[in-house]
Order: structure tokens, then C-alpha cells, then sequence
């Protein structure tokens, strides 16, 4: 479906952290940008911060799939993410590996690069209905992700997979936010850039969505509604 205005009075909105409204591509490469020089990684064979992080995009991609599917967990991502792209590169030191993940978590959540209009569509959204973060990320590199932006203030709840039991595409997480804010399937609509976590994930919680298409990709996957800038909220809640 389109753009067209939504009927429907909605109580919550849904949102998505990750690519949706924490800009994690630009966030991600500024900081492997830093540990390239910091580490002195083109010593160890890796050509430019260019190639680290498009590397490390490629790799964390695959992960986050597997973890998003219940086939890892998250220490497996932090164990893994550096081994593969260093390997990749015919540089792999365990030590180094191992430094390179403890820094870039610490690093990289602090970021505060947001989506285009992220901040102007919380604020035009936060006193018209009830928001909430609905994340597969994990509590705390979420907060942090949150503060560096400073969006708690926007927020009624944050959900995490790691504080409700349950990952999106699964339905449960959905049911576990709806039931923080007190509301029914019909009172919901989801927005994230994901069609299979968010998009999947709300149809199987029986919740609208609308899909954030930045890209523009083709796809085939039903939407309720499709946006390829947050501004065009507004033509829809």
C-alpha cells in the first residue's frame, strides 16, 4: 500500500532503533575510522578504513541474521564479528581481535548520528501518542545508543529481545510492548526498515507496520504503508 492517510487512531507507536532512527551505518564507520588509525591496522595489511568497513558490514550483517534467526547469541557476535574481518584481511591476532571488539563497543554506541528527521518526527509524534523502542539490540549498548542521542526523553518504554525474553520477528516481543503500554493489537502501528524483525515481526503480533524504506529496494512483501524519509510520517500519523 502507499502513503495515504491512515484512518485508523492509533494509542502507540513502535519504533525500531537500529538503522530506523540511530543512524548505525554512519555511526559504525566514524568509529572503525578511529580504530584504524588507533590500531595502526594498515601495518597489519588492512588497506584503508574504507575496506574495514565495508568489510565489517558485510560480516556483522551475516551475524546479526543469525542472531535475529535464534541461531547465536550475543557473545558469539562479539567473539566472532573481529575474527572474521581480520582474518579476512590475513590479519588475525586473537589479541587484537579481542581489543578491537572491546573498543568498538565502547566506542560506537556513544555516537549520535541520527536518520534524516529522526529528532523532528519524535517530536512531532511524542505528544500525540505513546512511543516505544522495540529493539533486538541489548540493554545496555541500547541505553547508550539512546543517551548519546538523548531520545529517553521521547520514550515511554524501551523493549529489548535481551529484557523480554523473546527476538524480533517473534510476535512475543511485540505482546511483551504492547502489554508495557497497556494496549491492544488495534491501538499499534510499527515502524522500522527491516521487513522480516519489524515488519514480519508486527505481522505476526497482528499490528500494523510501516516499512522504512530508506534505499528504496524492491521487494514484494506486503506493508500496511511504505516511507523512504521519516518526514512522510507526518502524511500518515
Amino acid at each position: 500500500m502507499g502513503d495515504t492517510q491512515i484512518t485508523k487512531k492509533y494509542k502507540c507507536v513502535f519504533f525500531d532503533l537500529d538503522h530506523t532512527l540511530w543512524d548505525y551505518e554512519k555511526n559504525a564507520e566514524e568509529t572503525l575510522a578511529e580504530l584504524y588509525t588507533a590500531f595502526s591496522l594498515s601495518a597489519r595489511g588492512v588497506p584503508d578504513a574504507l575496506s574495514l568497513y565495508l568489510k565489517f558490514r558485510e560480516v556483522n550483517l551475516a551475524l546479526w541474521d543469525l542472531y535475529d534467526t535464534n541461531r547465536c547469541d550475543q557473545q558469539y557476535i562479539r567473539t566472532e564479528r573481529f575474527k572474521q574481518i581480520l582474518t579476512h584481511f590475513a590479519a588475525y591476532d586473537s589479541d587484537l581481535s579481542e581489543k578491537l571488539s572491546i573498543e568498538y563497543l565502547s566506542n560506537c554506541p556513544k555516537k549520535n548520528n541520527m536518520m534524516p528527521y529522526a529528532i523532528e518526527m519524535l517530536e512531532y509524534l511524542h505528544s500525540k501518542y505513546q512511543l516505544t523502542v522495540v529493539t533486538n539490540g541489548f540493554d545496555e549498548i541500547q541505553n547508550m545508543k539512546l543517551s548519546s542521542g538523548n531520545l529517553h526523553r521521547f520514550f515511554h518504554h524501551i523493549v529489548t529481545s535481551q529484557k523480554a525474553g523473546h527476538r524480533k520477528p517473534s510476535g512475543r516481543i511485540f505482546e511483551y510492548a504492547m502489554k508495557a503500554n497497556n494496549v491492544r493489537s488495534a491501538d499499534v502501528v510499527m515502524i522500522g526498515d527491516n521487513l522480516v524483525t519489524d515488519i514480519g515481526g508486527a505481522k505476526a503480533a497482528e499490528i500494523d507496520a510501516i516499512f522504512f524504506n530508506r534505499d528504496k529496494i524492491n521487494h514484494s512483501s506486503p506493508v500496511n504503508h511504505e516511507i523512504s524519509c521519516l518526514s512522510e510520517l507526518k502524511n500518515i500519523l
